[in-house]
């Protein structure tokens, strides 16, 4: 088990690259106020994350995934968290598109449910 993010380097890990990037994902770590990235290695990488839970959960190696998509798993004992303690919480969602181009209607709908969600304590 890794106590540390950089003991992840040692480990057999999962990555990621985005479909429209030609570099990997780099895993983003904190603790106490310390942010800390790390560049892991391993066998596999892919361009979607449902094939990275996937490869996880057959035992392929260690996986960086968003609590959420990884929860269910998380809850059945499927997978197991690490580095709990390093695991940064984010704040809620972020969207990043050009300023200079007009939204489409779709494109503004989606940014207006997200916006104005309602917040899930009620």
């Amino acid at each position: 088990m890794p106590h540390l993010p950089q003991d992840l380097t040692n480990h057999n890990c999962i990555n990621f690259r985005f479909a429209q990037g030609d570099g990997l994902f780099t895993w983003r770590f904190e603790k106490d106020g310390r942010k800390l990235n790390v560049r892991v290695e391993g066998q596999l990488v892919f361009n979607d994350a449902s094939a990275l839970l996937n490869a996880a959960l057959k035992g392929f190696g260690v996986a960086y995934l968003p609590e959420p998509y990884a929860q269910p798993h998380l809850s059945s004992g499927e997978l197991v968290r690490l580095l709990e303690d390093w695991c940064p919480s984010l704040s809620g969602y972020h969207l990043y598109y050009p300023s200079r181009r007009q939204p489409s209607p779709a494109f503004s709908v989606l940014v207006d449910a997200i916006r104005y969600r309602p917040d899930a304590s009620g």
